[in-house]
């Protein structure tokens, strides 16, 4: 019987490859480092791995520290300069250990392509000439969230395949990794971005997208994301879509960064602080302690949660503001700091947010008067 549908021919369109336009990219993928020269702030790691690089005998490597820090920007910049980019598909293994971390995954995915070997080279189209070295990499991110299952099984795979195959594992706390499988590795810390570093990442980034910021606008992208760079780069991002949803586009303050980053404003903190007694201004400069009643922190306790700001968020807010005030003894920090550690258990475990935080500015207008 003849079919009634006949084959389409394949037109160019279908055959090219799928382009990202880079205008629809994440900040984050396309700034992304492309050589080891370009990762921020982790110096030491840096200038081993460019020995490394030279001598092109790459060990395991476990790199451990906080999110942000440039840990899988770094194994993927490093795995890029040694194959080139016609062979870092077939000698290159990225996993994500958070999603695929069962013992499984171990015995099938990784050791069926830690035990191949690695193909011939392939001539690269740019013109550059890569070391290439006769081994594959397998890059392991958020290897702490793997079972210890898992890691027992990988550290026999480590060591039957090691001539062919070096691992990088990736994890944020190098505690839980298993002893037996760290001691194999070489171990990079890397450390939170500082604040020079940080500024001239984001300054640049705000250069390539044409974006007009000033240095308060950077101090906030830098203090509310604590040292995580990817997390800044992302709030600027975000900032500069919402600047320019309006005409003319409205230009990016401190205010817009910490309402993206989820972070209570600085004025809203210095109410609810000048409510509870403690006079602090913009500068941190005090002005004199209160005594204010009843009413008044019961009031301004429920404008701040009616706005819709985290709980935990004011907590840490006030705790940052109290524990480096300059007028209350140690004795006033540290009564103060049992009620916030008290809080901060009950609101973990589901309490309600309005009567803690009413609690919590009670009993602390009570401790510093």
């Amino acid at each position: 019987m003849a079919s009634f549908f006949k084959p389409q021919p394949q037109t160019a369109k279908s055959t090219q490859k799928h382009v990202v336009d880079p205008s629809l990219q994440p900040w984050v993928e396309k700034y992304r480092p492309k050589t080891i020269d370009d990762v921020s702030a982790q110096d030491h790691t840096v200038a081993v791995l460019r020995k490394t690089l030279s001598s092109t005998n790459l060990p395991h490597m476990l790199f451990y520290g906080p999110p942000g820090t440039g840990k899988t920007s770094t194994i993927l910049a490093l795995a890029r300069q040694l194959f080139g980019p016609e062979n870092f598909r077939s000698r290159v293994l990225e996993l994500n250990a958070s999603d695929e971390r069962g013992i499984s995954i171990v015995r099938d995915k990784i050791k069926n392509f830690a035990r191949q070997t690695p193909r011939a080279q392939t001539v690269s189209s740019d013109g550059k000439e890569y070391p290439c070295p006769p081994y594959k990499i397998i890059i392991l991110d958020e290897a702490d969230s793997m079972t210890q299952d898992a890691q027992g099984a990988l550290r026999r795979i480590m060591e039957n395949y090691a001539r062919i195959t070096r691992f990088c594992l990736v994890c944020n706390y190098v505690t839980r990794i298993i002893e037996p499988l760290a001691s194999r590795c070489s171990k990079f810390r890397f450390t939170p971005l500082d604040h020079s570093s940080s500024s001239t990442r984001l300054a640049h980034i705000a250069a390539e997208e044409s974006i007009q910021i000033d240095g308060s606008v950077v101090d906030a992208l830098i203090s509310t994301s604590a040292g995580d760079l990817r997390r800044a780069i992302t709030y600027l991002q975000s900032a500069h879509r919402l600047s320019s949803s309006t005409q003319p586009p409205a230009p990016i303050t401190p205010r817009d960064i910490q309402e993206i980053a989820g972070v209570v404003p600085d004025a809203v903190i210095n109410d609810f602080v000048h409510a509870v007694g403690i006079e602090v201004d913009a500068d941190m400069q005090v002005d004199g302690i209160g005594k204010p009643g009843f009413d008044r922190i019961r009031n301004k306790v429920r404008e701040i949660i009616r706005e819709g700001y985290s709980a935990s968020q004011i907590l840490n807010q006030v705790h940052d503001i109290v524990v480096v005030h300059p007028t209350l003894n140690a004795k006033q920090k540290s009564n103060c700091a049992l009620i916030f550690a008290e809080a901060d258990k009950a609101l973990c475990d589901g309490a309600d947010e309005e009567l803690w935080i009413l609690e919590v500015a009670l009993r602390v207008n009570k401790a510093i008067v």
